[in-house]
């Protein structure tokens, strides 16, 4: 096979990318080593910024999201059994961002590349990438019990952490930085409609939780566990009593959350990790086979949307012009909103969870880097700001 751009991993950050080129006139194929059904019903992320639904929407992808999203204005932080709004359009001029599940991201941009985009092959696993500093890299698969070939002008590494892509930067040339965290989110899906109108960030004694949310009827919730946490050993009633507590405000007396079957349970470890640079020959990586970032900031999505949207617009430049300039900034361009979302997820992780081994003057700390959020709008601006996410670079 040949393409002008071979996209290595079906998830949001291929699938995006791939629309946006088949938009401009780019030629793409995309290999996906999962079967669709298990591309469709993986659980990530669910907050999208304002930047990333416009790409979206760009994308020919908004119809679904603009009907079933749900616009947030704000957030709640509660700690000290106190409850305070930060509200995101009057602190950062309007700006908000949409509810709207990553499964359903990949359903909307998997149908419309089928429906009118290059090829999109599912259980096609890539083995190997050849000639990545050469003009014609080779990228390796196998599909339908054949070995099989893709030779493009370029390649992009959507494939994750654990994907192919990462390894053909050599260790030589590359950097990693990262940071594992002592703790882990246990999360649920619940049959139960959020009895909240935006998302609940929870800083208590016992541990961090967070309320949300994937439709008007499910709820999306978790708390923090000890790394190595069984799913199994938390009962359902075990989860609700925990949650229940760990929201609890003297501003509401006997506030709870609806309960509802909950029709899935895993727990989520926590880390931060870049690799750099994100570019070697012509190979690229997007998304989380460069960075990983906790999820206390809901960046990781928007982060790899980021990535692709700047480099299609590159690879557009350059069959439009043939000029190469913003494919040889892409890593630079990419690390500096990549560090910046890396900082507010690690302050937004430290800032919410507490540590077992952590002292009583370091949870004070904590306490009252809180409190200036909440009585400064200086402060509770740079929140919101970073929350909402930051101007993509033109």
């Amino acid at each position: 096979m040949r393409t002008t751009v071979g996209i290595i991993g079906g998830g949001p950050a291929g699938l995006l990318l791939a629309r946006l080129l088949h938009n401009a006139g780019v030629e793409s194929v995309v290999l996906e080593r999962r079967d669709r059904a298990y591309v469709e019903r993986r659980q990530r992320a669910g907050i999208l910024e304002q930047a990333t639904v416009d790409a979206l929407r760009e994308a020919g992808a908004g119809e679904r999201l603009d009907r079933e999203g749900m616009p947030h204005d704000g957030i709640e932080l509660r700690f000290g059994r106190r409850a305070h709004r930060i509200d995101f359009p009057a602190l950062t001029g309007g700006r908000s961002v949409m509810v709207y599940a990553q499964t359903e991201v990949v359903k909307d941009l998997t149908a419309l590349q089928l429906a009118e985009g290059g090829p999109l092959l599912f259980e096609a696993e890539v083995t190997g990438i050849d000639g990545a500093d050469t003009g014609s890299p080779v990228v390796r698969f196998r599909h339908e019990g054949r070995e099989r070939t893709l030779t493009c002008d370029y390649v992009v590494g959507c494939d994750g952490f654990h994907g192919v892509a990462r390894d053909a930067v050599p260790e030589s040339v590359r950097t990693v930085y990262e940071r594992t965290y002592p703790y882990s989110w246990l999360g649920i899906l619940a049959d139960a409609p959020p009895v909240y109108d935006e998302l609940i960030y929870a800083h208590s004694e016992r541990g961090f939780a967070l309320a949300s949310m994937r439709s008007p009827s499910v709820s999306r919730l978790y708390l923090q566990v000890p790394n190595g946490t069984d799913p199994g050993d938390w009962s359902d009633a075990r989860v609700w009593d925990e949650l229940d507590a760990r929201f609890a405000t003297d501003d509401a007396p006997g506030w709870k959350l609806a309960r509802g079957r909950i029709t899935s349970k895993a727990v989520l470890p926590m880390r931060s990790h870049v690799t750099e640079p994100m570019r070697h020959g012509r190979v690229f990586l997007a998304g989380d086979a460069a960075h990983i970032v906790p999820p206390t900031g809901a960046k990781g999505l928007n982060l790899a949307a980021a990535d692709v949207i700047v480099l299609a617009r590159a690879l557009t430049a350059w069959q439009e012009t043939g000029s190469t300039g913003l494919l040889d900034s892409y890593s630079d361009t990419c690390l500096r909103r990549v560090w910046r979302a890396e900082h507010f997820s690690y302050f937004m992780t430290t800032t919410l969870h507490t540590d077992q081994a952590q002292s009583a003057f370091e949870t004070r700390l904590q306490l009252a880097q809180l409190e200036r959020v909440a009585t400064s709008p200086h402060a509770a601006a740079e929140l919101a700001e970073n929350y909402t996410g930051l101007p993509l670079p033109r």
